[in-house]
């Protein structure tokens, strides 16, 4: 098999079972399961998986406090949130612990396979209901731990770019508004992440909210 390891972390068997299936099936390799957020932390430890799949709703620890800690692991392992409830909170909170990206359960197979392959590239899957609802938290004066980043590193062309990214367009919409290929417009966020420390979009976009760069209703 080749693409990311990941790691399924669901209170429901069926469900880990499920999900599993559908991705060996897409090619993509599942090194092991957890049943509760504990589980995901000591998975991510061990086994070292480019992606984890999150249920937010689990017994003990849940998905969201999994999620921040093991952000903070070593190494590279993204996450990627998964939950049958399409709330506002969860996607805030989400992307708040540091999650590159949030979905549905009732996800398509074909979706499935395609988000955690984008995912382990370091791109995020921010839908643009996804950053309206990131907009309206920040309306309502609703904010996430600062991140601090010196934005002067940045050329007048990358601080653009990164205002497009954290306005919700894709690297293809970036490149028809500025007239620009999509490889370069590739490069500028590469080295807009390199200058700013950045996992992936999902901290992008709250970066530029943070830093208002990037204003509600803009």
């Amino acid at each position: 098999m080749s693409g990311p390891r990941v790691v399924i972390a669901d209170d429901q068997a069926f469900v880990r079972i499920g999900f599993r299936m559908i991705l060996d099936s897409g090619g993509v390799e599942v090194v092991g399961e957890a049943a509760d957020g504990a589980e995901a932390v000591t998975a991510v430890r061990d086994l070292r998986p480019d992606v984890v799949l999150m249920d937010i709703r689990m017994p003990g620890m849940d998905g969201l406090e999994a999620c921040r800690r093991i952000v903070r692991e070593p190494g590279d392992c993204r996450v990627l949130m998964l939950t049958t409830f399409d709330l506002d909170r969860y996607v805030y909170e989400a992307l708040a612990a540091g999650a590159s990206g949030f979905l549905l359960k009732d996800v398509t197979p074909e979706h499935l396979v395609a988000a955690v392959r984008l995912i382990e590239t370091g791109d995020a899957l921010l839908a643009p209901s996804i950053t309206r609802r990131l907009v309206e938290r920040f309306a309502a004066g609703v904010s996430v731990p600062a991140v601090h980043r010196d934005l002067a590193a940045l050329t007048p062309r990358e601080r653009e770019v990164l205002t497009l990214v954290g306005s919700g367009r894709s690297n293809s919409e970036i490149a028809g508004h500025l007239t620009l290929s999509e490889a370069t417009v590739k490069t500028h966020v590469a080295r807009i992440f390199a200058k700013l420390e950045l996992r992936d979009r999902a901290q992008a976009v709250v970066l530029a909210y943070e830093t208002g760069l990037v204003t509600p209703g803009a």
